[in-house]
């Protein structure tokens, strides 16, 4: 990065917070700090739903996604739609009619006080991880660019977002994340355009996803039915409608962004915008990881992506071990470039036989292009057991680095922190609301004024950073894609705490006493499950709420015997 890098990012971060702060300078109560007083239109909600899932999770981890797994992850958003038109119908006209300030008040009402408090902690406790992980995802910039610890840019950029949120309150979030959308979608677009053009000049964007398909990389629907597999058409309907449905439907951090609409159509409209624009996004995010995988097809591929990692090895005690990977690694890549402008003249002509010999000859020099990474992986751990080897993470970050004009690179690490900003700030709101109101409210400590409310609703949102930012500091040890883990993490839970809202609203016959105890029993046994790889995570989503729901039947059969 030069002068004029750090110039964009400055003027564009310091714009963002100061705009969000001035917009919601004057709160003087609990309702507007989290509701903004419910007067924030459809495209304000729509936007400000959609912002608070682009995180730098996604614009760091979904493009390295592409890279290494192609587009099959689009088909974890395919329940998406679905679950809006159902939380459309079912959740919001409850919420609005409830007057509430978090999602978990009505169970009090249908149930007791020690099911709206157990459900409240399984969403702090899932909010406060994820929230970790969205803090760990921008810090992985600042040590990349600084070479600093990661400890201290875990805390810098988690004590920057509590400032404004602290401040701003719940509309300083949403003005931002009207600006953070405007600014992704013209920044995306500018950047897939540009990695087009950094291809061989007789390569066009339709080529470009020829060759990614002859590798295996376009393969964006998988009719198979495999509980094992990850990614497929039936995870995604079925698992992730539910994970959608639990998300959008029972976690704060988003009912607190749809519940600033001023009336139920405006949430409505603003959910249903949601559902149907952030597929698109999302495969568009896969389709530059995508294109960055071609042009590394054409250019040598870093055997380690994270650089900082890189230059530790260099100068390190297994250096010279690293440097035979290296020199391994550019003959591969010379043998990887001519046969890729192989397959890319037989593409043109047209030819299967030539097609088909050059697509298997590629796929043998990626695959030992891949145990060439490996190999970098166990180096990185040796020299650096708290070095982060996961290199999924790290791949569009060195591309922006790497290859992105001046003044372009400051404006994609702003666009990649304002990101994060309105992610984090919005778990922090929606970590500290649920503290105060659906715990804290419930027990003897409870606030006596709107004043003293406010000030404990601030305390929480400092509590909570300081989780996050701890939890942020064990990340890179667990290992896998941040977009992988944030919502592996939330499906150990969300299937839990749907099954409690439906048993709610559509059980009658469960009781407080037989659900408590059944979601008790099936936490544990969805963390079971998710143990023992019985079935790929999004699974664990339908099986909490059968859990959930046929358990508490059988809980509460036994119970009204016994009475």
């Amino acid at each position: 990065m030069n002068s004029i890098d750090w110039i964009i990012l400055f003027v564009t971060l310091s714009t963002i917070v100061i705009f969000g702060v001035f917009k919601n300078r004057k709160d003087k109560n609990i309702e507007s700090y989290l509701l903004g007083n419910q007067s924030l239109p459809w495209y304000h909600v729509g936007f400000s739903v959609m912002a608070t899932q682009a995180s730098a999770v996604t614009f760091l981890s979904a493009p390295g996604q592409g890279f290494v797994d192609g587009m099959r992850f689009v088909q974890f958003y395919l329940g998406l739609p679905f679950a809006m038109i159902v939380l459309s119908i079912t959740f919001i006209p409850i919420f609005h009619k409830l007057k509430v300030y978090t999602a978990y008040e009505y169970l009090e009402t249908r149930f007791d006080s020690r099911v709206r408090i157990f459900t409240a902690i399984l969403f702090l406790l899932s909010r406060g991880l994820s929230t970790g992980i969205s803090i760990y995802a921008p810090s992985i910039i600042l040590s990349t660019i600084f070479g600093w610890d990661i400890i201290y840019t875990n805390i810098f950029m988690g004590g920057i977002v509590l400032i404004y949120t602290v401040i701003g309150g719940t509309k300083a979030i949403s003005y931002t994340h009207l600006q953070q959308m405007f600014l992704i979608t013209l920044v995306l677009i500018f950047v897939g355009i540009l990695v087009v053009k950094m291809l061989p000049s007789e390569i066009g964007f339709w080529d470009a996803i020829k060759i990614a398909g002859k590798t295996q990389k376009m393969k964006v629907i998988d009719l198979n039915f495999n509980p094992s597999e990850r990614y497929n058409l039936w995870s995604g309907l079925i698992g992730g409608f539910f994970l959608q449905l639990s998300y959008f439907g029972t976690d704060q951090s988003q009912v607190g962004r749809y519940l600033t609409g001023k009336s139920i159509k405006e949430s409505r409209l603003g959910l249903i915008l949601n559902g149907f624009l952030k597929i698109p996004m999302q495969f568009g995010i896969l389709i530059i990881g995508v294109l960055v995988y071609v042009f590394y097809l054409f250019n040598t591929t870093p055997v380690v992506f994270n650089k900082t990692e890189a230059q530790k090895l260099a100068i390190g005690k297994f250096s010279n071990e690293y440097k035979i990977i290296e020199n391994q690694n550019l003959i591969i890549g010379t043998s990887k470039r001519i046969v890729a402008e192989k397959l890319k003249a037989s593409i043109k002509t047209a030819s299967n036989q030539e097609i088909q010999s050059n697509s298997d000859q590629l796929n043998n020099i990626l695959s030992e292009e891949k145990k060439l990474n490996k190999q970098a992986g166990e180096l990185i751990k040796k020299n650096n057991p708290e070095g982060d080897a996961n290199d999924v993470n790290y791949i569009f970050l060195r591309f922006v680095m790497d290859y992105l004009p001046h003044g372009l690179i400051g404006l994609m690490i702003a666009l990649i922190f304002s990101a994060s900003m309105g992610s984090i700030a919005s778990a922090y709101s929606s970590l500290s609301a649920t503290t105060l109101v659906d715990v804290i409210n419930k027990s003897r400590f409870k606030a006596k004024t709107p004043e003293l409310e406010l000030r404990y609703s601030k305390i929480f949102t400092i509590f909570w950073a300081i989780f996050s930012i701890v939890v942020a500091s064990f990340a890179q040890k667990l290992g896998s894609s941040m977009i992988e883990l944030v919502n592996i993490l939330g499906s150990w839970f969300y299937g839990i705490i749907l099954g409690i809202f439906l048993a709610a609203f559509y059980v009658k016959k469960i009781k407080s006493k037989a659900l408590l105890l059944s979601a008790i029993l099936s936490q544990i046994l969805v963390i079971l499950i998710w143990k023992y790889e019985l079935v790929a995570f999004l699974w664990l989503n339908p099986i909490g709420v059968i859990l959930v729901l046929s358990i508490g039947l059988i809980f509460q059969k036994i119970f009204s015997k016994e009475k």
